[in-house]
């Protein structure tokens, strides 16, 4: 329909906006190069609409609810799964994981040898002067994780490559992000390749703990994720499908290093 001269067309959406679609909450992103509507449902939830330069709102919510069943059932899926991740402070007292067991920081102000911070008794003991930074404080903890994974994990790999009959790879415990695992080749056919594991996995169960190291050795045979890769996993753990799903649910209540 012609507008009339004098009426005032309705701006149209500009980048940053929020938009409200009935019980929906929107953040609207725009851009010149989009030629139609597209809906984004975030990590931690949030809806974002994609839209091309020049559009109105009143198409932008025609568009929002002919979607709206699957918005919703996107973001509840979101909603299930989202990192409910603490944040964890360096005082006397405050909790923190290692096996699937629980200990308690101990702050001392002469720590034993052997690192700024140790498991001694059933406590997480670290010197009082590294928890005065929390930034040292944290690589100080982070240092612990990757020693005593590395340690434990050691242990494990050469029974599970054993069991699944492939190579034994080089093994570190360092900080991979949010990511568990991974695996690289070696460069040449004869050599080994380097399993890396992340330095939170060592918060879970210890049957967690099998669950990845199994996981990415069975990478050293077969690198992606196909039917032989999962057929070689669950030659060697069968119920390795209860065991990642409990690691999604799990994992994502895991101290990640966020400090406050």
């Amino acid at each position: 329909m012609t507008a009339l001269a004098g009426d005032r067309l309705p701006p149209p959406l500009a980048e940053g906006d929020r938009l409200t679609v009935d019980d929906l909450a929107l953040r609207v992103r725009v851009s010149g190069r989009r030629k139609r509507f597209a809906l984004t449902v975030e990590t931690d939830a949030g809806l974002t609409l994609h839209a091309p330069e020049g559009r109105p709102a009143a198409e932008a919510e025609e568009f929002v609810r002919a979607h709206r069943a699957w918005l919703v059932a996107k973001r509840g899926l979101r909603e299930r799964t989202r990192p409910l991740n603490p944040t964890k402070r360096l005082v006397e007292g405050e909790v923190f994981r290692y096996l699937g067991r629980t200990y308690r920081l101990a702050l001392v102000a002469d720590p034993p040898a052997g690192g700024k911070v140790n498991l001694i008794a059933g406590r997480l003991v670290m010197d009082r002067e590294q928890a005065g930074s929390p930034a040292g404080g944290r690589a100080a903890l982070v240092d612990w994780y990757c020693r005593a994974g590395r340690a434990w994990a050691g242990r494990r790999l050469q029974p599970w490559a054993a069991r699944m009959a492939v190579p034994e790879p080089d093994l570190e415990v360092r900080d991979l992000g949010r990511r568990w695992g991974t695996y690289r080749p070696g460069d040449g056919d004869s050599s080994v390749g380097r399993m890396s594991l992340g330095w939170p996995l060592f918060q879970l169960p210890m049957h967690l703990v099998d669950y990845v190291v199994a996981h990415e050795l069975a990478h050293t045979r077969v690198l992606g994720h196909g039917a032989d890769f999962w057929r070689l996993l669950r030659s060697a753990l069968p119920e390795y499908e209860e065991r990642r799903s409990e690691l999604d649910e799990l994992g994502r209540r895991m101290w990640m290093g966020e400090m406050s």
